[in-house]
């Protein structure tokens, strides 16, 4: 249970909406605002721009505006480092978001945060890395056309579990790979087509080794 935020403050959690969505029974609607990008879940320049100009309607009751987003845009965050310093009178700015690392030092820094983020029990991959071959990962794709970007983010994890417990080690281009995987499944890209490249990327690097 989320309590009620009083002050500006940076909330880092696993899911952003369901978190929001419990808050949002805790303030009054006429005095809550919230900007997100409604496109995809990075936080643009657009939206702080919003943000500000929302933050400076006066108000004679506590505003709260909600930014939301997976990541923000450094330029969106920059345009932000003022105003989360000095808000206006009543305003209440209430970051969430999923990651402290999705914020720049300079914000970080501005505001006190609640590390909400729950220990999600990670499952090793029913794939064997070491023996990959276009079959598996056929049959693997065909199994999981259909799932939802959060449990093609899980699987991104399960795979790289499943190489550290089969102590395989990876070059740091190969690590770097799975981290964009996570990137482009945050920015809405189609998550087969993530997996699909993942896969066929691992099983081209095991046949080079």
């Amino acid at each position: 249970m989320i309590e009620f935020i009083e002050n500006s403050s940076i909330l880092i959690v696993n899911d952003i909406e369901s978190t929001l969505n419990e808050l949002l029974t805790k303030y009054p609607l006429h005095s809550t605002r919230i900007i997100k990008n409604e496109e995809k879940e990075e936080f643009l320049i657009a939206q702080a721009t919003q943000a500000i100009k929302e933050a400076y309607i006066a108000s004679n009751e506590k505003k709260y505006i909600f930014l939301c987003g997976s990541t923000f845009r450094k330029e969106a965050q920059n345009s932000l480092l003022k105003i989360l310093e000095e808000p206006p009178r009543n305003v209440v700015f209430i970051i969430i978001t999923n990651s402290k690392t999705s914020l720049l030092p300079t914000i970080y820094s501005r505001l006190p945060y609640k590390y909400l983020k729950k220990s999600l029990i990670k499952f090793e991959s029913t794939l064997n890395i070491n023996k990959l071959d276009l079959r598996d990962i056929y049959n693997f794709l065909k199994e999981n056309q259909k799932i939802s970007k959060q449990e093609a983010k899980d699987i991104v994890e399960s795979i790289l579990l499943k190489v550290n417990n089969q102590k395989i080690k990876l070059s740091q281009k190969e690590l770097e790979f799975f981290s964009k995987s996570i990137k482009l499944l945050e920015l809405n890209s189609r998550p087969i087509n993530v997996l699909t490249t993942l896969l066929l990327f691992l099983a081209n690097q095991k046949n080079k080794n």
